[in-house]
């Protein structure tokens, strides 16, 4: 790749991106870290003259690495960007629908395709009468979630009404938070299927406890058969083995790829990933949470049979080439 301006790789937790840094390392491609956590501009900057392209790897879990103050200093900084005519990748749009489970929810109703059913509430006091019309048990969740941060599940209104009261629920950082069904998935397991410019890159089934609701595909370390992905591989780190949990590649069916790029078409995210569960009690799909942050599975070459981070890379320095050819 040739470029006078160097692709920007802004971020919040380094580990994720490591394997996406060697890559570029390994061919030589020209590139700037900015690190969220210590980052900072001046409006008379000119990033269009600094950057062929901004890759936005901003985490919503970030406030869960006490680092929250960066959820909403990204938000100016995208705008910021967007103003100067930078091209990015997962831009303002996208993470505004990133960081508001609510608003995912109201944008699966617009597609018209099936979502667990739920509340928003604001305050604590609302979290039972919320439950008028839900299946049990139910979870109530953070609007500004990551990584399964703050999800708790209720068994009975008793139960939820307690929490209520002694203020153990999480409401994050917009206090906002939702109420919503739990779906006991079929087959113990959830999918999730990654997109790479809009489109099908991957899919990986992830077998679920039903105790936990990290599914983060990137610290996932075994396979269903108990073999243990590559730790050597940063985006597997060996101290945070998730117990319990397995993945494995899977294929889709056509409609749900159908599905997934229609929603991230109306997301506004080109990069990232989509999460669905088939719920044990009738056989609907349903389609719960859209990121676009992905970390991509671990050894995706021994799971998926590729190597995400090469396809990745291969993009960005497609898209940084038609940047500076001045074809956007």
């Amino acid at each position: 790749m040739s470029s006078s301006r160097p692709i920007a790789i802004y971020y919040e937790q380094p580990r994720w991106f490591l394997p996406l840094f060697a890559e570029l390392d390994r061919r030589g491609t020209p590139y700037v870290k900015l690190n969220a956590t210590e980052h900072a501009y001046a409006i008379e900057d000119r990033p269009e003259q600094k950057y062929s392209l901004v890759v936005n790897r901003m985490s919503p879990s970030a406030w869960n690495r006490e680092h929250g103050d960066c959820i909403f200093y990204t938000l100016g900084f995208l705008d910021h960007l967007e103003r100067r005519g930078v091209r990015i990748i997962n831009g303002l749009t996208a993470f505004r629908n990133e960081l508001s489970k609510a608003a995912q929810l109201s944008l699966l109703d617009e597609l018209a395709l099936p979502y667990p059913k739920a509340r928003v509430i604001h305050r604590a006091s609302q979290a039972v009468a919320a439950t008028e019309g839900l299946r049990w048990p139910v979870v109530v969740k953070p609007n500004i979630g990551g990584s399964g941060a703050g999800v708790k599940r209720f068994d009975t209104r008793e139960a939820l009404a307690a929490a209520a009261d002694a203020g153990e629920l999480a409401f994050g950082l917009d206090s906002t938070a939702l109420v919503q069904e739990f779906i006991p998935a079929r087959g113990g397991h959830i999918v999730r299927v990654e997109v790479l410019n809009g489109k099908f890159l991957y899919a990986i089934k992830v077998h679920v406890t039903g105790e936990t609701f990290d599914l983060c595909p990137a610290d996932i370390c075994r396979t269903p058969d108990g073999a243990t992905l590559d730790a050597s591989l940063a985006a597997c780190p060996i101290e945070a083995p998730k117990a319990g949990l397995r993945v494995e590649g899977y294929e889709p069916p056509p409609e749900v790829i159908a599905d997934v790029e229609r929603i991230m078409v109306a997301s506004g995210i080109e990069l990232g990933g989509i999460e669905y569960i088939t719920d044990d009690r009738d056989g609907q799909r349903l389609y719960y949470d859209i990121n676009a942050l992905s970390n991509f599975v671990s050894d995706g070459l021994h799971l998926v049979g590729f190597d995400p981070f090469v396809k990745l890379a291969d993009w960005l320095e497609a898209e940084a080439a038609r940047v500076e050819g001045g074809k956007l």
